[in-house]
């Protein structure tokens, strides 16, 4: 930055605290570069359905609360507003009938082929919350891509999930994680695939 005179600068940097400013943003930078090295976690599923069919079972309420979560949570939607900027809010009670909730916030929607959005726990009224499972520091939202390809009538549901502006510690969880996400992801796609054979 170039400024007109000393003074101007000094007094950027005094009333405005430019230097400690400036010093924040290129932590959060390293942070954010850091973030996007991580390996994102895949998993992947074929279906005996075409992609379009595959693609409206994610994409409308009345089926995307019968098949999504872990398996054995019953799914209550609150709010499902698919589009760019738009959110999914939804409740999720346990077997044991502990309420969780979660929200989706759309960063594109490109039928009948991707889905992007920010994933987070949530709270009642929508905020973001930290997971509420573990002590350990979860990532607050994890970036999330399904992509879905069609073969010989057959599609390919492949799911992308990378943290999105965590910290070193966070990351460090979900490298712990990935034997837990796994089994979560599976039994969710479990479920979708039953939800599928009932809904040809």
């Amino acid at each position: 930055m170039v400024f007109p005179s000393k003074e101007a600068r000094d007094r950027v940097v005094r009333d405005f605290g430019a230097v400690e400013g400036g010093k924040q943003t290129l932590e959060r930078a390293a942070e954010y570069t850091a973030g996007l090295q991580t390996k994102p976690f895949v998993i992947s599923r074929e279906f005996a359905a075409p992609r379009d069919l595959v693609w409206r079972v994610w994409t409308e309420p009345e089926h995307f609360s019968q098949w999504f979560g872990p398996k054995g949570f019953k799914i209550k939607l609150a709010r499902f507003d698919l589009q760019p900027g738009g959110m999914t809010h939804y409740s999720m009670v346990m077997p044991e009938g502990k309420v969780l909730w979660g929200r989706a916030v759309y960063r594109e929607i490109a039928a009948p082929a991707k889905l992007v959005w920010l994933n987070s726990f949530s709270d009642e009224a929508g905020g973001i919350a930290p997971h509420p499972l573990t002590k350990d520091p979860w990532p607050l939202q994890m970036l999330t891509t399904i992509v879905f390809t069609e073969q010989a009538g057959k599609t390919t549901v492949t799911i992308h999930w990378v943290p999105f502006d965590s910290t070193a510690a966070e990351r460090a969880t979900f490298e712990a994680g990935r034997g837990s996400m796994a089994m979560g992801w599976t039994g969710t796609l479990d479920q979708l695939t039953a939800y599928l054979s009932l809904n040809p």
